[in-house]
């Protein structure tokens, strides 16, 4: 025997289930990071929040004949600070206080962890993110063959064995530009160089 086929659904309640679907997307899609689940949890605990007032007054008309009494002990319940000076008096009502309590336990770990991990992330991305100006070994051993070559260009000029093809040899104004450069990039480096 073939499975029976469910019941078709009429059209309206199949697009509103779409709807709803797509809203519900939109939520996980927004709480990929921290601060979009921080927003989807208080969204979420305000609307709890005021729901369980608001069927609390249904449900438990003589204790909180009031929208406002319910919506104190509402946000007491939620925030778990329970005073007790507001308490259900019906099994209704206590039910809805247990869910309620349940979600505000859930929602203060919720938000705490988030708040932690991402005052942790932010520490681990300042360690690990590597400084765009440091210079790299490779770098430095690059400045430290041109110096050689600069010095060696100096030592020769200064014994006299300077060639007039070797017009283009850097001058004295040039060398102490290049020196200002160098205690700049190793001030950067190691520290600011002593005074000379």
């Amino acid at each position: 025997m073939a499975p029976a086929q469910p019941p078709e659904m009429p059209r309206e309640t199949r697009i509103e289930e779409t709807r709803i679907e797509r809203r519900l997307d939109k939520a996980v899609d927004r709480a990929v990071t921290v601060r979009g689940a921080a927003i989807v949890i208080a969204t979420a605990t305000i609307l709890i929040t005021f729901v369980s007032a608001f069927v609390m007054t249904v449900i438990d008309h003589e204790t909180y004949p009031s929208l406002g009494s319910a919506l104190w002990w509402a946000m007491q319940t939620t925030t778990t600070v329970g005073y007790g000076d507001n308490v259900p008096t019906t099994a209704a009502g206590r039910f809805l206080a247990a869910l309620v309590m349940l979600f505000g336990i859930g929602f203060l770990a919720v938000i705490t962890a988030a708040i932690t991990s991402t005052f942790v992330a932010r520490s681990a991305q300042r360690q690990e993110a590597p400084d765009a100006d440091a210079p790299t070994a490779k770098q430095l051993r690059e400045l430290d063959r041109r110096l050689e070559r600069i010095e060696a260009a100096v030592a020769g000029s200064s014994r006299g064995q300077r060639t007039p093809s070797e017009a283009n040899d850097p001058t004295t104004e040039q060398l102490r530009q290049l020196d200002r450069r160098l205690e700049r990039i190793e001030a950067a480096v190691t520290g600011p160089a002593p005074n000379r």
